[in-house]
């Protein structure tokens, strides 16, 4: 299934994407699409569903973040081979773990709001991991088994931000706007190896980055495995797994978005998101 949320921001209904790429709504089946809908029982609930009964949501709407409420918006740093070469980094031996405040979570259309002061704010095309079942110390082998679905993510970031000024990475991670997940939430069983899937972004009509899930240094069940070693991970929690090459910081000269800019992102069988950049002066 392709699960997603649609309308106005923060009055978003849940629906999902039939077969000739319309919308039905699901609100007479489930509040909303979050940890508390998102595990095996409701996502069998949704799956037994006759999609031709669904109510068609016609017209141009707004698709809003595919996860309502999410807990914890978890991103892993270097995780792709190519990607930690061109920053110049050494590869991580174990995860590099960062966090993005849920503030930060976007349509997967909507503007992207420079903050102020930006001078250095980059784009990330990133597989996303939706949890669906608690997940406490799983081994890799069964560590898919507590995903509900994948997701595009764009993980953007302001550089300056997040490795200039001192502290954490979360201040360049986490400006308003700088989550885009969506448009859709694909469940796992449409997913069949999360580890050979495309990925690519453009920035004004310019291929800027392109790569495969089979680079990742840690897969996405050595990610849930690792992390459910530290605390637990909870329906509804999203984790970005990491970008392939291409971004803004590694190229010579380095180049950041500034307003006007068109980012258009997407990975395979996941959909694609497409964000105006903008002041927020």
């Amino acid at each position: 299934m392709k699960l997603l949320r649609y309308g106005p921001r923060g009055q978003e209904k849940p629906g999902l994407l039939d077969g000739d790429g319309n919308i039905r709504d699901l609100s007479a089946h489930v509040n909303d699409l979050s940890g508390d809908t998102l595990g095996n029982d409701g996502l069998a609930k949704l799956a037994a569903l006759n999609v031709a009964d669904l109510p068609r949501v016609d017209g141009d709407v707004r698709i809003g973040p595919c996860v309502a409420r999410v807990g914890k918006f978890m991103a892993i740093g270097l995780n792709f081979s190519d990607h930690a070469k061109e920053t110049g980094m050494a590869a991580p031996s174990e995860p590099v773990l960062f966090t993005k405040y849920t503030s930060c979570i976007n349509g997967p259309n909507d503007d992207v709001v420079l903050p102020r002061g930006s001078i250095k704010t980059d784009w990330e095309v990133e597989l996303g991991v939706v949890i669906g079942t608690a997940a406490k110390y799983v081994g890799v082998d069964e560590a898919l088994n507590h995903v509900a679905g994948y997701c595009v993510v764009n993980d953007i970031s302001e550089r300056a931000f997040q490795l200039e000024n001192t502290g954490h990475w979360v201040k360049g991670k986490s400006c308003d706007t700088f989550g885009p997940i969506g448009p859709w939430l694909v469940t796992r069983d449409e997913v069949a190896d999360p580890q050979a899937l495309d990925l690519w972004l453009d920035v004004n009509g310019e291929r800027r980055q392109t790569g495969n899930s089979r680079t990742m240094i840690f897969s996405v069940a050595h990610i849930i495995s690792y992390l459910s070693g530290f605390f637990t991970l909870h329906p509804g929690d999203v984790i970005c797994t990491g970008t392939p090459p291409g971004v803004g910081m590694g190229m010579t000269p380095q180049q950041f978005l500034k307003p006007g800019d068109e980012m258009r992102l997407g990975v395979q069988g996941l959909g694609e998101q497409r964000q105006r950049v903008v002041s927020g002066d």
